[in-house]
């Protein structure tokens, strides 16, 4: 059980604190309830820019991380298509650095053509090396539009086109900035050797006197049921074929979420799981095989992504796969398996929780869900999955018209045989 206290700014900032004198440490977690699911279509990777600008200084600190640096803490970020997250940990005694530093990038980013221009090619040259030159860097930008036609999850949050990052311009970035960097559309949490005191009262120092801006307000398109099955083949300059096949799953506040996140530990989570037993070890069909959910806030993805072993057919991979959906549909897991999963996802969680980040992060998260205490009722809410609610989700999951499928073949002469 985290415990935790709230608050609220008159700004609209919310406040999450959990005090843990077990370390010397305070973490610092700054949640915008922005992602790249709030960009225009000709804009993608606005969010992620804008992410990396973030750290270029402000009209009062030259060197955002230079300042981290000086008071021995250590910082990062990233941006999902939902939300973009910030984060610092640093010696308990230096908390008011860090959130000096977070409220005045909240307040007054350097604007500045230079700092724009450096940063604009950092991520050029991101998206080539990680998307554009990378064995399998691709699938992502081919798999969501396969996907998603209408929700803006149909783009990763880099972008969906190397252009769209080009033609980005200063302008877009700042209107963008004053219409989802505000107070009231924040979530700050605060963990580690602090008190609730002593945080509301800093936090009322450094952010008090942000104004009260108005964010944009989100209206996002809605996906259609999917009725047909989709397929697509691909050939790249990859040394083996990949299949992957894309369900889609209920959203983040759905009761069918912790039903299909065991079925994805059920079926591929670790070496006893029945993918990998029965198609990597007994059949040697894949050398490498996965099922993860995407754990989107909007309805996401269920996926099953595995490499062909030399030899392997796609068709007969793609056979063979469907054939363990049947199999796994057909009767309910046995005691001892969902017991394993439920008591592995138990432990995961409880380890992860031992650092004062993790522990902020998702308090924060929580509290965009709804309420921070969700975070408390997760572990429950796994345990009261049945054996009978699992099958019952996988049959309608895993229905054919439900799927699309990514054919993606090496054009390597030397996986044929």
């Amino acid at each position: 059980m985290i415990q935790y206290a709230k608050a609220t700014m008159n700004n609209g900032l919310k406040l999450i604190i959990h005090q843990d004198n077990s370390t010397t440490m305070a973490a610092i977690n700054l949640l915008y309830d922005v992602g790249a699911k709030d960009e225009s279509t000709g804009k993608t990777g606005t969010a992620h820019l804008l992410e990396h600008l973030m750290f270029s200084g402000s009209g009062n600190i030259a060197s955002y991380d230079r300042e981290v640096q000086k008071a021995a803490g250590e910082n990062n970020a990233f941006t999902s298509n939902d939300i973009t997250n910030y984060y610092i940990q640093l010696p308990a005694e230096n908390l008011e650095t860090g959130l000096w530093l977070e409220s005045d990038r909240m307040l007054g980013l350097n604007f500045t053509q230079e700092a724009f221009d450096i940063q604009k090619n950092v991520v050029i040259e991101e998206y080539k090396q990680r998307y554009l030159n990378q064995p399998y860097g691709d699938i992502w930008m081919l798999l969501r539009p396969f996907v998603y036609k209408n929700h803006p999850y149909r783009w990763p949050a880099i972008g969906s086109d190397l252009s769209h990052i080009e033609n980005i311009t200063l302008d877009d970035i700042k209107q963008f900035y004053y219409e989802h960097y505000c107070p009231s559309n924040a979530i700050l949490s605060i963990a580690g050797n602090v008190g609730k005191s002593q945080c509301i009262e800093l936090v009322e120092k450094w952010f008090g006197t942000i104004p009260r801006r108005k964010n944009k307000k989100r209206q996002l398109p809605q996906e259609p049921v999917q009725v047909n099955p989709g397929k697509m083949e691909v050939t790249r300059d990859v040394p083996y074929h990949e299949l992957i096949i894309a369900f889609r799953m209920g959203h983040r506040l759905s009761p069918e979420y912790y039903v299909v996140d065991l079925i994805s530990d059920l079926f591929a989570g670790g070496k006893s799981s029945i993918l990998y037993r029965h198609l990597v070890i007994n059949r040697n069909m894949f050398s490498k095989l996965d099922a993860y959910i995407t754990g989107d806030i909007d309805p996401g993805m269920f996926i099953i992504r595995g490499r062909l072993t030399r030899g392997t057919e796609m068709a007969d991979a793609y056979k063979e796969v469907f054939k363990e959906i049947e199999d796994f549909i057909s009767a309910q897991p046995g005691k001892y398996e969902l017991e394993k999963v439920k008591n592995k996802l138990e432990s995961t969680r409880q380890y992860m929780h031992t650092d004062i980040i993790n522990k902020a992060m998702d308090l924060a998260y929580h509290e965009l869900l709804g309420n921070a205490g969700r975070l408390n009722d997760e572990i429950g809410k796994y345990r009261e999955v049945s054996a009978r609610s699992i099958q019952k989700t996988a049959r309608s999951l895993f229905q054919l018209n439900n799927s699309s499928t990514l054919f993606y073949y090496s054009n390597n002469k030397n996986q044929q045989f």
